[in-house]
């Protein structure tokens, strides 16, 4: 017996299904579990199986295929809780239900057995040859400029509507008529690749230019623009400079207008900063001038396309099975849970892990000043901040949404990040009934997290005293996580700690977790090992007091723990 959970590619509920059999029909079928339409669905598209390792899931050969976590497959399995299959726009998430041992997934599979999706998607490689020299380089960007300008004069003598295309009919169009503009070009250099040259147009003109190489490779995390000809990224952790640039300052602009123009944002000399994101929920930043002075940058933090789990980050050596169990126990249980760390140490990432632990039968609301989370339960509400128009008015602020989430009725609170006076608002929103609420904060240590939530609750303008702040604090935060990212690229939660009250006026910390580092291996990535302090949370004893089984084991102080 299992339950199937469908949502839409969007993450709409379609409805929760149960099946009494071993097996069970997917597709457009009448005997489907799951009611399914479209052309992309076959009558009997797959099948769902229970054997005694698990739940698979098993393709029946339909054309457009059965996909699990974003790879096709002809057959998986055991199924996990967290995996998701999909089948056109439908995702599907199943459970077991009362279903002996013996016939539940082993926990012994994890992501690492399986082959790892960044490994088989596009790689982003340099240009094997490096350019022969600048004066060849030179020209290079000369006919890239050239031909772009002939596109634009093209398509105004045609008075091409593109408003009214969609986004591949305008592909298709401009590169028909980049690829004509070419051949009716005369005295390109016969040492110029006219193919790459139409492509890098192509991508100029109706894409990111340079940049859709890059965010096409799952394996880099983030890209940076510090100039047109100036181009960077980061892969496990490294910086390397790209040898692709942009054709000049203009076509960077457009990329940044390409970007920040569906999302009703926008940027020029009045507003020379912006907070956007991709399609994908990639974080971007732009800056133009006069305050860049080398010209338009761009900054983007990527997303990574496959669902992050607890799964990931314990593959990733970010943190331990131990750590998981109780971080979920406390979100689980409604704790208020605080993340801290520096800029681009992964608060967001362990935000996003830690808020699908929720229950699915509770309300969620996110605030976020550019969206990023992606949550997967029924019942969510996701508000992003609004910058000021033109005139300077109209801004909604992260404050004004906090405020205003607590007129929804919600069950959680997730803040993607206190930065002002909206951490007295958050505050105040966990001391009032919303416990379990979760949050980010910039900070170097547990201890630095708790001065730095005193700053910003200075910065909402209220005048109230220290203790009062601090007394606010104690009740109303559990645990802080700490994240750092050390100097190799690698991030892990160097600490977990419990807020224990407030005594003599100092907040009272204990760890219960820490990160003991034991040098570098010979690649230069930082070694050590994840260990319990052998402290035990106090909500931990008041579960037990309230006959709430806990494994107790957590929190053993192991004198050998597993190296990382």
């Amino acid at each position: 017996m299992f339950s199937v959970l469908v949502k839409t590619r969007k993450g709409t509920l379609v409805g929760s299904y149960t099946c009494e059999q071993v097996e069970c029909v997917l597709g457009k079928d009448k005997e489907s579990l799951v009611p399914m339409a479209g052309w992309k669905v076959a009558g009997l598209h797959a099948r769902l199986q229970c054997r005694e390792d698990g739940l698979h899931v098993i393709d029946q050969g339909h054309r457009t295929g059965t996909s699990v976590n974003g790879r096709k497959v002809t057959e998986y399995g055991p199924l996990d809780e967290e995996d998701v299959i999909e089948i056109s726009d439908y995702r599907l998430s199943c459970r077991l239900l009362n279903t002996p041992a013996a016939l539940r997934p082993s926990p012994a599979t994890t992501m690492a057995d399986q082959p790892d999706e960044a490994e088989q998607a596009p790689r982003y490689q340099e240009p094997e040859e490096a350019p022969r020299s600048h004066e060849h380089e030179a020209r290079v960007t000369h006919w890239r400029e050239l031909i772009r300008r002939s596109l634009v004069d093209y398509m105004d003598l045609r008075r091409v509507n593109v408003a009214d295309m969609s986004d591949q009919e305008l592909r298709h169009f401009t590169a028909g008529a980049i690829d004509k503009i070419i051949r009716d070009q005369d005295g390109i250099d016969a040492d110029i690749d006219k193919d790459e040259l139409a492509r890098q147009v192509l991508a100029e003109a109706v894409g990111l230019g340079p940049l859709e190489p890059l965010l096409a490779d799952d394996s880099i995390s983030e890209i940076m623009v510090n100039a047109r000809d100036q181009i960077y990224y980061e892969r496990n952790g490294r910086l390397n400079q790209s040898r692709v640039t942009f054709t000049d300052d203009t076509a960077v602009l457009s990329a940044i207008e390409r970007i920040v123009s569906p999302l009703g944002r926008r940027i020029d000399e009045s507003s020379p900063m912006v907070d956007a994101r991709l399609k994908d929920g990639s974080r971007v930043n732009a800056v133009i001038p006069p305050l860049a002075l080398k010209g338009p940058n761009i900054t983007i933090r990527k997303f990574m396309k496959e669902r992050l789990t607890a799964r990931h980050m314990r593959r990733f050596g970010s943190l331990s099975d131990e750590m998981v169990a109780f971080l979920e126990l406390a979100v689980r249980h409604r704790k208020n849970v605080v993340i801290s760390g520096g800029t681009g140490s992964g608060k967001t990432t362990l935000l996003n892990v830690l808020s699908n632990f929720i229950p699915d039968n509770q309300r969620i609301i996110t605030v976020e000043d550019a969206a990023e989370l992606k949550l997967y339960q029924p019942n969510l509400v996701s508000l992003e901040a609004r910058p000021a128009n033109q005139e300077g008015r109209g801004a909604i602020t992260i404050r004004d949404l906090v405020r205003n989430c607590l007129r929804m009725r919600p069950d959680r609170i997730v803040v993607g990040e206190c930065r002002g006076g909206e951490a007295l608002d958050m505050l105040q929103a966990m001391n009032t009934g919303h416990d379990g609420s979760l949050t980010t904060i910039h900070s170097n240590s547990p201890r630095d997290c708790i001065s730095r939530l005193e700053v910003l609750v200075l910065m909402s303008g209220m005048e109230l005293p220290v203790h009062a702040i601090r007394e606010q604090i104690a009740s109303a935060v559990d645990i802080i996580v700490q994240q750092t990212r050390f100097a190799c690229g690698s991030r892990k939660v160097t600490s977990v700690a419990e807020v224990t009250g407030l005594e003599g006026g100092v907040i009272q910390i204990s760890e219960i977790y820490r990160f003991q580092q034991k040098g570098y291996d010979a690649e230069g990535r930082v070694r050590g090992d994840f260990v319990a302090t052998g402290a035990i949370p106090d909500f931990v004893e008041e579960m037990r007091q309230r006959h709430i089984e806990v494994d107790m084991n957590l929190f053993r102080n192991q004198e050998e723990a597993h190296d990382v």
